[in-house]
């Protein structure tokens, strides 16, 4: 069965391994990364590392993921689809693992492994965390930054097949008039399977690049369509 990460990232990577894959903007911080297709995937493989060697995840686990549309949680999802894992973006008390921010972890106590995400600019971890719980910050930093894909044994996102959320995706792209080389310019948010598809899965597909924004300043908005070069804009 094919691997999901391996279907969106491999052409890109033999396309266009250090262009601009995923731009972020946090306007309330004024943060700003830039993530090439090759940095993404050093970090999709590091938590693929991180949930298999330190969470002894198999093939087939499911993963609850509980975080906003941010680059870390794009390598997150690529990370556990590396792993062969399926993701769920509910709180399911039956994941087998979760990664989520700290205000989510009343969702998932009961999950067996837990991992919460600062999503800090600088990649300082969480404070304050209970015990038991993992830093992904910390921990994620020292897993290895390659990794060889597992084929998927099951269902990739919420039930589907890698089959059926990349067609979703190919057909998301088309109907947002995203195509190979457009800059997308996006403020949507990503909390169902569905999200996740039109608004990151899509750009992937067919090798667009995304630029994505946070708390949303209108003004900043307007320029960063002609610094960032945008082509095609995703209303929030």
């Amino acid at each position: 069965m094919p691997n999901l990460t391996t279907a969106l990232l491999d052409p890109i990577l033999a396309a266009d391994p250090a262009g601009p894959r995923i731009t972020y903007y946090d306007d309330a911080t004024g943060e700003r990364i830039e993530l090439s297709a090759v940095t993404l995937a050093n970090w999709a493989a590091k938590t693929a590392n991180l949930l298999a060697d330190e969470f002894g995840l198999l093939p087939g686990a499911r993963v609850a993921v509980l975080l906003p549309a941010h680059w870390q949680t794009a390598a997150v999802l690529l990370g556990a689809w590396w792993a062969g894992l399926e993701v769920t973006l509910d709180a399911d008390p039956d994941a087998e693992a979760a990664l989520v921010t700290a205000d989510r972890l009343g969702d998932v106590a009961d999950v067996a492994e837990v991992a919460v995400l600062s999503l800090d600019a600088f990649g300082r971890p969480a404070p304050d965390l209970p015990v038991g719980v993992t830093d992904y910050a910390t921990a994620v930093r020292v897993h290895g930054d390659q990794f060889r894909a597992v084929a998927g044994t099951g269902a990739a996102l919420d039930g589907r097949s890698v089959d059926d959320v990349v067609a979703a995706a190919r057909a998301a792209a088309g109907e947002q008039h995203v195509g190979a080389g457009d800059r997308v310019l996006s403020t949507r948010r990503w909390p169902t399977a569905d999200d996740v598809v039109t608004g990151l899965l899509s750009i992937l597909a067919v090798g667009a690049s995304l630029v994505q924004v946070s708390n949303p300043d209108a003004g900043a908005m307007e320029r960063r369509v002609v610094s960032e070069k945008v082509t095609t804009q995703l209303a929030g």
